[in-house]
């Protein structure tokens, strides 16, 4: 169940345990995908394994998108948005605290932004130690081992093509691939250098966006719902107070 598009009635008539919280951020991804990218592929991930688990009778909501997270490293470019580790934590922590006090209590946070991970580690198990809850953070990147992740680069645009494929700029793809940059930062003996993704690419994208078809984008996604459905089937046997 979608709580965006569910009323409190339907909400109240669901009998499950089990939440799935979507994250992602509001940041640049290089001149041909959206701002959104990584709020559109949680989503997508966690609707994608809502749909599997209830095909096979099993219900789970499915709670609205937080859109901004910790992004602060692509301040300068436009548009981007963020908010501090604290506050996010807080934020999160109370979003997961009011899904456990209607009976969600074990909760899946699915993550589509990579500058969101450690906080999410802190929260869920903050949450998980002091209140009548389970959380675990899952992002579905990391979760399937995704190969040249970058940033807009194959990866999320092969995502966004088999998931919202209308906000893919397919005229700007080779405008992106020429300004990328091919790798996260600038390394010596093991420690980056620099903290802000302008210090390394001029465009905002890390690998080339060129090579994220369709095929793979559908690949990707079907990867990311089986590893989240495996996830949400041990979580929901898991014995929360052990």
């Amino acid at each position: 169940m979608q709580l965006t598009e569910a009323t409190w009635t339907d909400a109240d008539g669901l009998d499950t345990e089990l939440a799935l919280l979507p994250v992602g951020s509001t940041e640049q991804h290089g001149p041909h995908a959206p701002l959104g990218t990584d709020r559109l592929t949680a989503r997508a991930v966690a609707r994608s394994a809502a749909d599997v688990r209830e095909e096979n009778g099993k219900e789970t909501v499915v709670a609205p998108a937080i859109p901004v997270g910790i992004a602060e490293e692509h301040r300068q470019f436009t548009g981007t948005l963020w908010v501090s580790p604290d506050s996010f934590r807080k934020y999160v922590r109370d979003v997961l605290t009011s899904l456990a006090s209607h009976g969600w209590r074990k909760i899946v946070v699915v993550n589509g932004h990579g500058g969101n991970v450690g906080a999410l580690r802190e929260v869920c198990a903050d949450v998980t130690r002091h209140e009548e809850a389970y959380a675990v953070p899952f992002t579905w990147f990391d979760a399937i081992g995704a190969t040249g992740m970058g940033h807009g680069g194959p990866v999320e645009t092969a995502m966004l093509r088999a998931t919202d494929p209308e906000f893919v700029h397919d005229d700007r793809v080779e405008e992106a691939s020429a300004g990328t940059s091919d790798g996260w930062g600038e390394w010596v003996s093991g420690t980056n250098l620099a903290f802000d993704s302008a210090e390394f690419t001029d465009n905002g994208a890390v690998g080339d966006p060129g090579e994220g078809t369709i095929e793979r984008g559908e690949e990707l996604l079907e990867e990311a719902t089986a590893a989240l459905v495996t996830l949400l089937d041990a979580v929901d046997e898991r014995d929360r107070r052990a």
